[in-house]
């Protein structure tokens, strides 16, 4: 990865490890569009070691990495990770909200992701935790400039939700989900009012 900045995998690897058990980290992408679910991803590292730290070695909050690199980072994560990634539906959304939705995804996600993993602390990002859920975790605000695997999560939510929302866009053209990823762009809101909404938008959000 011919990239230009400063890793921080060290700091990101030491928060996990500091917990002295293993950890699950999940985070969510996609709460502030206005078309389009909601996607959470978990992610569980075996281990710290130095190939899986090289491999990894730039992950960061996904919204600090730009896309290209975010791609890459996905891969490589899968490659030395257990992971899932599941979703909460734009009818979800409207019928619980859009916290409660992610935090719905999330659940999903580390539910998927559990089978697969000894038992383990769930480091959720942000200020709440995964409400009715009987599971060890903990929430960590800004988790995803902390933890090495809620950084992970954050990159692996965020680069399934814009690869969904840029195929879904190849039925949609009008909107330019392929650019906006069915964020409010000025692009996007005109062409609502043009061309009216479709099943995919969260109408709640449109008002």
């Amino acid at each position: 990865m011919k990239v230009r900045r400063n890793p921080k995998i060290k700091e990101l690897t030491s928060f996990d490890k500091a917990f002295g058990c293993p950890v699950i980290g999940t985070d969510e992408a996609g709460r502030g569009p206005i078309a389009g679910p909601v996607v959470a991803a978990a992610v569980f590292f075996p281990c710290f070691n130095d190939e899986i730290c090289e491999t990894i070695k730039f992950i960061d909050d996904s919204k600090k990495v730009n896309p290209k690199l975010r791609k890459e980072l996905s891969e490589q994560i899968k490659k030395v990770a257990k992971y899932s990634i599941c979703e909460a539906s734009v009818e979800e959304i409207e019928k619980y909200n859009i916290l409660k939705a992610s935090l719905l995804a999330m659940k999903r996600a580390c539910d998927a992701l559990l089978p697969l993993v000894q038992e383990a602390l769930i480091l959720v990002d942000g200020k709440f935790i995964i409400p009715s859920y009987i599971k060890n975790q903990k929430a960590v605000k800004k988790g995803d400039s902390l933890s090495a695997s809620i950084a992970a999560a954050s990159i692996l939510a965020k680069v399934h939700r814009d690869e969904f929302m840029e195929t879904l866009s190849e039925k949609f053209p009008v909107y330019g989900w392929q650019k906006n990823k069915g964020y409010p762009t000025l692009f996007h809101r005109q062409a609502v009012k043009k061309h009216g909404s479709c099943e995919w938008h969260r109408q709640s959000f449109l008002k």
